[in-house]
């Protein structure tokens, strides 16, 4: 377990650096646009008045003639609504949903893979891939792998890769090869076959004890992209295991095998958590530091407003 610990530290110290060295982008909310209704006012015909008859027995009426079939205006029968076309609909509301996720940052970091609305509109399976793919080549991204490989070689872990520059590289390496296989399995390539929303839905309300249980639980647990319901993380579980498995590949000989797979995926699991209740928690700190702000100006104008 020397392993899984040595990388674990690395990521914990990684995160408290940016936790209080980094800045952050407050996330925008969609806003709705209101549609107003237009009345249409009904205009109505003068009545027109006939002259008065001679008094004279009045002459028969002629007869009503009988309505012609031709002018006679069929109401066609609604169609029903096109899947393909709501499809669409539902993709191009998603898509702008995506474009106020990809403004999201914890830090430095990119946030693109949370939701702040809790009824979001599913994923299609393209959209699932871009958005992990525009997490994963983010330069934030990038920089963290770097920041991580620079602790392991302070550490000395992985002694197989030595030091020097040839070391780093292998560390930085492996570690952002970690996050990419992680992300295409478990974000990207298994929730588009069982139809699960890879995304972190943020509560935002509640005690914080209920908040830390809903963010870790989201490791385990996913909404489906069809009901809408909470149901195990197969996706996210399946992907750690796979990711682990294929660490092995680039991983040190003496490092390898089925322990160091299920290490690797117990780790990967318990960064998600970590990432999860920061998803949670953050804007409520930019909210806290905001707040503090205020109230040190508010202070400030006061003293100067006194004699």
């Amino acid at each position: 377990m020397t392993f899984c610990h040595t990388r674990l530290s690395s990521c914990l110290m990684a995160g408290a650096f940016c936790l209080f060295c980094c800045t952050s982008l407050w996330p925008q909310s969609i806003s709705s646009g209101q549609i107003a209704e237009s009345a249409h006012p009904s205009v109505t015909a003068p009545d027109t008045e006939l002259p008065d008859a001679p008094q004279q027995a009045p002459a028969p009426a002629p007869p009503t003639p009988a309505t012609s079939s031709s002018n006679t205006q069929a109401v066609p029968d609604a169609k029903p609504t096109d899947p393909k076309a709501q499809q669409k609909t539902n993709e191009q509301l998603a898509e702008e949903q995506l474009k106020q996720e990809r403004k999201q940052r914890i830090g430095i970091l990119p946030n693109f893979n949370a939701s702040y609305i809790s009824d979001a509109v599913p994923l299609s399976p393209g959209q699932k891939f871009r958005l992990m793919f525009s997490t994963q080549k983010d330069p934030a991204t990038i920089g963290f792998s770097m920041f991580v490989a620079l602790i392991g070689q302070a550490q000395g872990s992985h002694e197989d890769y030595g030091g020097g520059i040839g070391g780093y590289g292998q560390r930085f390496g492996q570690n952002y090869a970690d996050t990419v296989d992680g992300a295409l399995w478990g974000n990207a390539i298994l929730p588009s076959l069982w139809h699960q929303d890879p995304r972190y839905f943020r509560l935002g309300t509640g005690s914080a004890w209920h908040r830390i249980g809903y963010a870790l639980s989201t490791n385990v647990r996913a909404k489906h992209d069809g009901t809408g319901k909470w149901e195990p993380n197969y996706s996210n579980l399946v992907g750690n295991v796979i990711s682990g498995g294929i660490s092995n590949i680039y991983l040190p000989s003496k490092e390898r095998g089925v322990g160091s797979t299920f290490e690797g995926a117990f780790l990967v699991t318990a960064e998600g958590g970590v990432g999860s209740m920061l998803e949670e928690f953050w804007p409520d700190y930019i909210h806290y530091l905001q707040r503090r702000k205020q109230r040190k100006q508010a202070a400030a104008l006061d003293s100067e407003a006194k004699p």
